[in-house]
């Protein structure tokens, strides 16, 4: 077990940096090239961005990213990819080449290291915390050089634009990337909506055209794929129905199984890295070992990801046992839906998680940031999400929250910038 950090020190006593809101006003509302764009939004969602950082140990960033690291050599491996495409639908057995843009891995940060709780590749919020980050003031000169990767919003939007050329190129070579679509399911209704403007207008500036659709907006004409008459080489998916199942993804399906456009991240992405399932085996040493990880590999994954185990009829028993050292989340679900904290089970939910594809993870609990809001200290429960694109960490950001889950509905919560502290 390590010892408190510097970091927990100021995540528990610094409350000198804050949000500048007037820098950050004027940067949305630059890049969303709309003014009173900044007010609306504080109607729409006043919790959405976070008025304080979180602080992390240089030790806690080297260790998630040995860990992201760790799981890229795991999936490589073709033993771990078929047996980990067992369980999900034929159209993530298509493999056309994108990476996948956006993974976001979410860490709980503990006296033992960090811990995985998951895995996500459709994650939002990247732009919103790129403007949150750069807007930081500090009244002490002590941590005002602390924010972890780049804070110039121009340098990191070129590198997500560079991101889906790459994206298009590793399926499409040669072609060059004029219309991207952005899907998601009523998009103007999604809580992230406004992170979809930002998008929209950071490819306008880079010459691509972007469009915002609903996945019924789509139609195939003359083997092309188009929305609003425009052909789409590429579909930025920030769809929860992670293998285009529903009726109105079935333009979007056959769109996918024909690959006449690349679609990122795809439906294998999300089988090989974002499957809840995936988690009961990066936590199992033994099973990874049988799939050819190597040892050390093996207890970088058993040390940082929460020992997790299928719900099945068999185990129900033992597993309702043990339900308040345990967190269930669904097999295929996305954010906070479906999940329960076993101690807060009831039997008719308990009935109904058996029933259903569930997983049982290790319960880790998040570590907490002291923020004074009001006048008041208020401690916020902490995540901390890292991005990543092919391996690499792209960016650090964090949500604070009071409750089980992240919840976008806590003053002085929402998403927040990520400081390093000194060891």
């Amino acid at each position: 077990m390590t010892n408190p950090t510097f970091a927990d020190a100021l995540n528990r006593s610094c409350h000198c940096i804050s949000v500048d809101n007037s820098a950050l006003q004027t940067s949305l509302e630059t890049r969303l090239g709309e003014s009173g764009a900044w007010s609306r939004m504080q109607d729409t969602h006043p919790h959405l961005l976070a008025t304080s950082p979180v602080f992390i140990s240089h030790d806690h960033i080297h260790q998630m990213k040995t860990l992201i690291a760790a799981i890229g050599r795991v999936v490589t491996l073709p033993e771990y990819r078929e047996h980990v495409l067992r369980w999900v639908p034929d159209i993530a057995k298509s493999r056309f080449g994108p990476r996948g843009v956006f993974f976001g891995y979410d860490f709980h940060l503990t006296n033992d290291g960090p811990k995985l709780i998951e895995v996500n590749t459709n994650a939002g919020g990247a732009l919103l915390l790129s403007h949150v980050a750069a807007a930081q003031k500090a009244c002490c000169p002590e941590v005002e050089n602390f924010v972890f990767g780049r804070t110039e919003i121009t340098d990191l939007e070129h590198e997500f634009v560079s991101m889906f050329r790459n994206e298009l190129e590793a399926q499409s070579p040669g072609k060059v990337l004029r219309h991207v679509a952005i899907v998601d399911e009523n998009p103007e209704e999604q809580y992230l909506s406004p992170e979809f403007t930002l998008f929209k207008q950071m490819f306008a500036r880079h010459g691509i055209r972007a469009l915002i659709a609903g996945p019924d907006e789509f139609e195939l004409r003359e083997g092309l794929l188009t929305v609003n008459d425009t052909e789409i080489s590429l579909v930025y998916n920030r769809l929860t129905d992670f293998y285009l199942e529903s009726d109105s993804c079935k333009v979007l399906r056959e769109a996918y199984n024909t690959g006449i456009a690349v679609f990122t991240p795809s439906p294998r992405t999300h089988a090989l890295y974002a499957n809840k399932r995936n988690l009961a085996v990066f936590s199992d040493a033994s099973t990874l070992l049988k799939l050819g990880v190597d040892e050390d590999t093996a207890a970088i994954l058993e040390r940082g990801v929460p020992k997790t185990e299928l719900v099945t009829p068999e185990t129900a028993d033992e597993l309702w046992a043990r339900r308040r050292s345990l967190f269930f989340k669904p097999n295929w679900g996305f954010g906070s839906r479906g999940t329960y904290k076993g101690s807060k089970l009831t039997k008719k939910t308990w009935a109904s998680i058996v029933a259903s594809e569930y997983i049982a993870q290790e319960l880790v609990p998040p570590s907490e940031r002291l923020l004074v809001i009001d006048g008041n200290h208020q401690s916020m429960k902490l995540d901390v999400r890292c991005y990543v694109y092919d391996g690499e960490v792209q960016l650090l950001g964090a949500r604070l929250y009071r409750g089980q889950t992240t919840n976008f509905r806590t003053g002085g919560g929402g998403l927040a910038a990520v400081f390093t502290a000194p060891d």
